[in-house]
């Protein structure tokens, strides 16, 4: 047969790929035999942002001389050229910033143990809608049920979790998560997972911990520039082996034998993954089409979350110390203050003011200061409640704490003088104050603020080396009256 006479006959990028074809449902070398002058100029005059390994094309050499093995475009070309199935793609690879519009086609050009199909292809530059909805019936049901869910929701997470139940029916797996990956502070979490009635793998909150964002960071490697990973069978097992062994050693002595990851963007940013391990690898191509769509829609609403959640962390927790700041401590007291219950039981405050911040500014600088800052907010961690810690300005930091009497408050505060022996050069001038009833608040604030001034007016008195550079500050945190 004619290759060169077929491609040049096609409008679009095309070229004929051969797949050697192996016993048990295996295959070996896979080639491009030949390709028409657009596929050509593709590798030797390619368009910014979609060079590959090679810009020479030399007719019959291995696919792997112009991209990374991608067990995916591999899939893809033995369903059509072995088991001559005719296949439709539309992927962002994550090698390159571009949407590639892909067809499969068989040929009966068999020769001997040696099977052909035609790969056809069209880039685009930003995703094209038409091309992205061109789904089954089946495929576009499932994903416009994720759709619904996900915009009517008002529990995000709960959300999520019945989405990930349903990938997994979608699946047949045994295990399906999504994996929320954060770069910035190198740690993962868990959104949601599903399992089978009868697996016997374990929940992930037995591997997630400090550690485990080395593992989840090792994936984008594993996954090798495509835009997913989908291992079917012992063959596609051996490249994630050649890949990645650890991660390997970690899923086979888990008892997976199989997987698919997909990672979740949101405008380019890695937000996370999603997996399902031990699938129907017989529907691994019904299962990629619908996952590719999903996996899109999903990072996109998760971006929206996680920046939502964001913009709620930064209204409310301070960014050097991670405790809640002056703006969620007020809304607590007002809070507090006009609470319609009928009960209202006993409040608590405590005023802690670091001693020698000024002077660790001035000797060694503002990154000493800032890690004192830090230290006093962990000290702090030592005895209350995130929760009940608020950083209250400069130096300052209060503690609000429900239902205390005065007793175990001064034990509190005892607590809190021993926890500063931990750390160098910590020191708290402190005063606490109580009320039976929790609206009167403002009161135990204004009163506590008057202890801390005692205590601090004994600490330079002890102490008058640590005077220089401060000076009296009057409160600027709240209106006691």
């Amino acid at each position: 047969m004619d290759f060169q006479a077929i491609v040049d006959g096609m409008v679009p990028m095309t070229c004929v790929v051969s797949v050697e074809k192996l016993d048990g449902d295996q295959y070996g070398e896979i080639r491009i035999v030949a390709g028409n002058r657009p596929y050509i100029d593709s590798i030797e005059k390619p368009a910014p942002g979609t060079e590959m390994l090679s810009q020479e094309f030399v007719p019959n050499s291995k696919y792997t001389r112009y991209l990374t093995r991608d067990l995916n475009f591999e899939t893809a070309c033995y369903r059509a050229a072995v088991q001559k199935k005719c296949l439709h793609s539309y992927a962002h690879p994550d090698r390159m910033e571009v949407w590639l519009n892909m067809n499969f086609l068989p040929l009966m050009a068999d020769e001997g143990n040696l099977c052909y199909c035609l790969y056809m292809m069209e880039i685009n530059f930003v995703p094209d809608s038409e091309s992205m909805a061109d789904l089954s019936e089946k495929t576009a049901a499932q994903v416009l049920n994720t759709c619904i869910k996900l915009r009517g929701t008002t529990d995000f997470k709960a959300t999520m979790r019945d989405v990930i139940k349903d990938v997994r029916d979608l699946c047949d797996a045994e295990h399906c998560c999504i994996l929320t990956v954060n770069e910035f502070f190198r740690s993962c979490a868990v959104l949601g997972e599903a399992f089978s009635a009868d697996s016997k793998l374990l929940p992930m909150e037995n591997y997630v911990d400090a550690s485990f964002y080395d593992i989840a960071a090792s994936w984008e490697g594993t996954i090798a520039g495509s835009n997913c990973l989908i291992v079917k069978n012992e063959q596609d097992m051996d490249v994630v082996k050649e890949r990645n062994p650890v991660w390997h050693e970690s899923l086979t002595s888990a008892g997976a034998y199989n997987i698919i990851l997909f990672p979740l963007k949101s405008q380019g940013q890695l937000l996370g993954y999603m997996w399902a391990i031990n699938y129907d690898a017989t529907r691994a191509i019904e299962i990629k089409e619908t996952l590719e769509l999903t996996t899109f829609i999903v990072g996109s609403e998760l971006g929206n979350f996680l920046l939502m959640d964001r913009l709620k962390i930064l209204s409310s927790k301070d960014m050097l110390t991670g405790v809640n700041n002056r703006n969620e401590m007020n809304n607590y007291v007002e809070e507090l203050c006009t609470a319609n219950s009928n009960t209202h039981g006993p409040v608590g405050v405590i005023f802690a003011d670091l001693n020698g911040l000024k002077r660790m500014n001035d000797e060694k600088g503002h990154n000493a200061g800032d890690n004192l800052l830090r230290d006093a907010a962990q000290a702090l961690r030592e005895v209350f409640d995130d929760g009940e810690i608020f950083r209250a300005g400069g130096d300052e930091f209060s503690i609000i704490l429900s239902g205390i009497e005065e007793d175990v408050l001064q034990k509190k505060i005892e607590e809190v003088r021993e926890a500063c022996a931990h750390y160098d050069r910590l020191s708290f001038a402190l005063g606490g104050a109580t009320e039976p009833d929790s609206r009167n608040v403002r009161k135990a604030l204004k009163n506590a603020d008057v202890a801390m001034y005692e205590d601090k007016r004994r600490y330079y008195e002890a102490h008058p080396e640590e005077r220089r550079g401060s000076t009296p500050k009057d409160n600027f945190l709240i209106n006691y009256d």
